[in-house]
């Protein structure tokens, strides 16, 4: 019981040391592979969904919701979110909480590395990006809520502009990889397998578990 403090409210135990990382769903695998690879057992992960992603005005509110939940329980809260699409709206909340979270526009970015990422942004306007996570999840994530699965048409409207699909791959999983370039075949994208493992995301964490 050493490890047990008062909170500032004094209605709820504070561990010293534990880290609560505040994440988003689609991290979940990579975030648990780090924590165990590591033996970040001072760190606990609360996940929000995933799907948050296609309404991303909604992403901030549960992440305010979840920190203050948190609060007094953790000697540090951490969001496990880039910005996706909000805005900037997430960053300034983090800010109003006290919080902070994961650099970069996007996981694309951070994955490859946000100055790597940054470097061939200008090239790369017409690439479709995938992760491990939307790889496994494509039809749930992206064919079905496009319509593409009921209306097929809508393929050129969506993805007329777009050239290539890159999948950055967090793993070495052959199965993945060929499921990955059926979805490029699906949308009838060029293909590229980009190795980038856990990129930016894994120096940040280690920097937040020290």
């Amino acid at each position: 019981m050493d490890d047990l403090t008062l909170s500032e409210t004094g209605l709820a135990p504070q561990r010293a040391g534990r880290i609560l990382l505040i994440a988003c769903g689609a991290l979940a695998h990579e975030i648990l592979a780090l924590k165990a690879a590591n033996g970040w057992t001072h760190i606990d992960l609360q996940c929000l969904p995933a799907n948050l992603h296609l309404w991303p005005d909604r992403i901030p509110p549960a992440v305010e919701a979840a920190v203050d939940e948190a609060r007094g329980r953790y000697e540090t809260v951490f969001v496990v979110y880039a910005d996706c699409g909000t805005g900037g709206l997430l960053q300034e909340k983090c800010r109003e909480l006290g919080v902070e979270m994961v650099a970069g526009p996007h996981c694309y970015s951070f994955f490859e590395g946000n100055a790597v990422f940054a470097e061939h942004a200008d090239s790369e306007f017409d690439a479709f990006y995938l992760t491990d996570f939307l790889v496994r999840q494509f039809d749930a994530f992206v064919w079905r809520p496009m319509g593409l699965d009921r209306h097929p048409q809508l393929r050129d409207m969506y993805f007329g502009n777009y050239r290539k699909l890159v999948y950055q791959a967090q793993r070495d999983d052959p199965a993945l990889d060929l499921k990955a370039r059926d979805c490029a075949a699906r949308l009838g994208l060029e293909y590229e397998r980009r190795f980038t493992g856990y990129g930016d995301l894994a120096v940040t964490l280690a920097e937040v578990a020290r």
